[in-house]
């Protein structure tokens, strides 16, 4: 940030807590934060870790964010704030974002949620304030990073079309074994979810629905082989914002070998329920563990003809590790959730943007060049 600013953060886990540290580490000019947690002993842990993890001197405020009720409190927070970063649950979206229009806050989230993307979508059309939906890493980051693919193909080869279009993000952990060959490296919530959910595509030049986990493929990375398949959520708009402009598109989860095997079966044996995702997701939460150390793996590719004939692809991956900021090691999901997040604030916050901004319509070489994605994923120089 250039300037200061009053920022508000709704929620207190793990982005929330890398979101306020990247803000205090690496803004320009240190903005007031103030952290909002419908338990209040919560937010005030993460402010005070945030405040003894920064080598800047940040002032973190801590307040309680009432799940039912706007607060005096509240109010006057809100009435001082300029954004309101929402890093709860993707259900709380459309009421954070109602928040966020009723008090003129820009607002950024962080949600794959379909539904509720589009109900923020037609309650923000006609705001004064500028409202950045799907800012984590997928959706968020890869979107950016494949519609920039796009762009510099069309502009390096005088066309204005394209064949392929394929993005991929996993969140492992280094190792992998039997039987379900995957590790927990963050909240589970919401796996199930994508799994079992329609993925937005596109085929044959239109946006399609396909079934979640119906076109596995094998991917090496760095010559480490990997599985991906089709989920739900990650492609945020590009389906709508590139159809007509590429054959085929879509967004697959990275995992290791093995992995959807095991998850096939788990689906199989549920067999037809109207609660299968949440079935699905006690059994992972009950069979996979929680890990401490992760990896970020992501990868983008485009594949089409110049203006000569010529058949042509360009590919960019990337393997990113925790990484420490100020005083405080992040883990990998932390950090490449919480820049892209942070990024999407500044971009409204000095660009004074207003109604909604989808992924598709983030200016691509500012964005991925920001001195908050940066240092996280490097620079994009294609």
């Amino acid at each position: 940030m250039e300037k200061h600013f009053n920022i508000i953060i709704a929620g207190a886990g793990g982005i929330a807590e890398a979101a306020g540290l990247i803000l205090a580490e690496w803004s320009q000019v240190t903005p007031t934060i103030f952290i909002g947690n419908r338990s209040l002993s919560k937010a005030k842990a993460v402010a005070k870790w945030i405040e003894e993890g920064t080598t800047n001197t940040c002032k973190v405020n801590a307040f309680l964010f009432s799940e039912n009720e706007i607060t005096s409190e509240m109010e006057t927070i809100f009435k001082q704030g300029a954004i309101i970063l929402d890093c709860l649950p993707g259900g709380q979206a459309p009421r954070i974002a109602q928040i966020a229009k009723d008090f003129h806050l820009h607002y950024a989230n962080l949600t794959e949620y379909v539904a509720e993307t589009e109900e923020i979508i037609a309650l923000a059309k006609d705001a004064e304030t500028g409202f950045i939906l799907q800012t984590g890493i997928a959706p968020g980051y890869i979107d950016v990073l494949a519609n920039a693919l796009f762009e510099q193909f069309c502009a390096d080869f005088n066309v204005n079309s394209a064949d392929k279009l394929e993005f991929k993000v996993g969140a492992l952990t280094k190792n992998a074994v039997a039987p379900h060959y995957y590790g927990f490296t963050w909240s589970p919530i919401g796996v199930a979810t994508e799994y079992i959910k329609n993925a937005i595509t596109i085929r044959n030049f239109s946006k399609t629905e396909v079934p979640a986990l119906s076109e596995r493929t094998t991917l090496i990375i760095d010559g480490v082989t990997y599985e991906a398949d089709l989920t739900s959520g990650g492609a945020a708009d590009l389906p709508d914002a590139l159809a007509g402009k590429v054959r085929v598109l879509d967004y697959k989860t990275i995992r290791f070998p093995g992995h959807y095997d095991w998850v096939q079966q788990q689906i199989e044996r549920i067999g037809k329920s109207e609660n299968i995702i949440e079935e699905l997701q006690k059994i992972m939460e009950k069979e996979i563990p929680l890990f401490e150390e992760d990896q970020i793996i992501l990868f983008a590719a485009i594949e089409g003809k110049d203006n000569k004939g010529t058949l042509r692809r360009r590919e960019i991956s990337k393997c990113i590790h925790p990484l420490k900021v100020g005083k405080h090691k992040l883990r990998a999901i932390q950090t490449t959730t919480a820049a892209p997040l942070v990024q999407s604030a500044q971009l409204l916050l000095e660009q004074d943007l207003k109604g909604v901004i989808l992924q598709s319509q983030i200016d691509t070489q500012s964005f991925l060049n920001g001195n908050f994605i940066v240092p996280v994923y490097g620079s994009y120089n294609q």
